[in-house]
């Protein structure tokens, strides 16, 4: 390993981790002084970022990178306006640093509280989608957290001018001189060093795909959070309003892609394929869905390509679609949770016991009944932006808003008590 990259990494994350101290401390007001900051520095530095953008969009083409890719790393006005408006929406939602958790007197007349802290120093790892850089800094700053981010080498550009906006902007409102930290360096030991450095970063969270992910999970000394590789699917009971199926289906495969909350596996009962897959296959071409079905969809659809295990276990992230015909919703639930990644999953049925039955077996983050998967994002919920969508169970799971951002704190108070 380069000793140059390492030691520029760790005199960053020193950095980064000396301004988290500071910046646990600040007020709501302060940080949201900040947050509106960098939403209007966004806005006003429009033309640079597109600019910057431009590069990297020109850059993809020549290496050949796919639609879906292009699509997540292109930046418009109207994304930079959604950007900073996302930064306003964090400003508007609650703080959770200090909120109370639990309060309670015990018999020998100790007052235990507990409350909500920052994690410290947050790593993100991500690749080619330049939101995730205003998104994370954005809701790290209000949560109280320091951040250091490496993106991947298809954004370069437009994330180190993105980074250096808003870092700017949240310096010159007050937020602690070194807390935003990006780094420039491409080369993949960048990231090496970022997962053994549990010294200065407290958790590491992973975006992008599941290559990325592996890699960070079996690697890093930091802790993780494992977020959004998502092999969704949509289960089409015998039911189903399958006018309200074909409509679901089409909005969670087509569109948008190549994010982790579109569905990549249909599953259909039986008893109403020979009816529904014609014409959902029909609707699926219209929008250019390529369709990989199973043996018996074939039969039923001779020109749909033969699925295989592998199809079952991939998330395309593309205008591609796995189609299979299952005996009833039991079998829909074993494949689910056989081939699921545990991210977001959903039943079309009128049979309140079906659904009731999917919902309870099915291990997903979020578990849907008569809805798009698309709706698994952090401002769907509520949350406002999200820092990522979390598939593991430890911490923090689904859409991860300012709370998946906080630990705890216990707060003693005693008068004399010795045990």
């Amino acid at each position: 390993m380069d000793l140059d990259i390492k030691t520029t990494i760790v005199e960053q994350a020193a950095k980064a981790k000396q301004a988290a101290k500071k910046l646990a401390l600040l007020s709501s007001a302060e940080k949201n002084k900040a947050l509106y900051a960098m939403a209007h520095a966004l806005e006003t530095k429009t033309p640079t970022i597109l600019k910057a953008n431009t590069i990297d969009m020109e850059n993809g083409r020549q290496k050949g990178l796919s639609a879906a890719v292009l699509d997540r790393l292109l930046l418009t006005t109207e994304r930079i306006v959604q950007m900073a408006d996302g930064l306003r929406q964090i400003a508007a939602l609650n703080d959770p640093v200090g909120n109370g958790i639990m309060s309670h007197r015990r018999p020998n007349g100790l007052d235990i509280r507990c409350i909500r802290v920052p994690l410290g120093l947050i790593g993100i790892v991500y690749e080619a989608r330049p939101n995730v850089t205003a998104d994370a800094i954005g809701l790290c700053l209000k949560s109280g957290n320091a951040v250091i981010l490496r993106g991947g080498s298809e954004a370069i550009t437009s994330n180190k001018i993105l980074s250096s906006i808003l870092a700017d902007a949240a310096y010159s409102a007050g937020i602690p001189e070194g807390a935003i930290q990006f780094v420039s360096i491409t080369d993949h030991s960048a990231v090496d060093v970022m997962m053994r450095l549990n010294k200065y970063i407290d958790v590491i969270i992973p975006r992008g795909g599941a290559g990325l992910i592996k890699r960070v999970v079996e690697n890093s000394s930091v802790p993780v959070i494992e977020t959004g590789v998502g092999i969704c699917h949509i289960y089409v009971d015998d039911k189903a309003d399958t006018n309200m199926a074909t409509k679901i289906i089409i909005n969670a495969k087509t569109t948008r892609p190549a994010v982790c909350n579109s569905v990549e596996t249909v599953l259909i009962h039986q008893d109403i394929a020979d009816e529904f897959l014609p014409k959902l296959c029909d609707s699926l071409k219209e929008h250019k869905v390529e369709i990989r079905g199973c043996e018996k969809c074939r039969q039923i659809c001779p020109d749909l390509k033969q699925a295989t295990d592998e199809d079952w276990a991939t998330e395309y992230g593309d205008l591609i679609l796995s189609v299979k015909i299952v005996a009833d919703v039991t079998e829909a639930i074993d494949h689910i949770n056989t081939f699921g990644s545990g991210h977001s999953e959903a039943i079309i049925t009128d049979s309140y016991q079906n659904a009731l039955s999917f919902q309870q077996n099915v291990d997903a983050a979020a578990v849907y009944v008569n809805a798009s998967t698309r709706f698994t994002d952090g401002n769907e919920f509520g949350f406002g932006a999200e820092i990522g969508i979390s598939t593991q169970k430890l911490h923090a799971r689904g859409p991860m808003g300012l709370e998946a951002l906080t630990t705890m704190k216990y707060l003693i108070y005693g008068e004399g008590q010795i045990r």
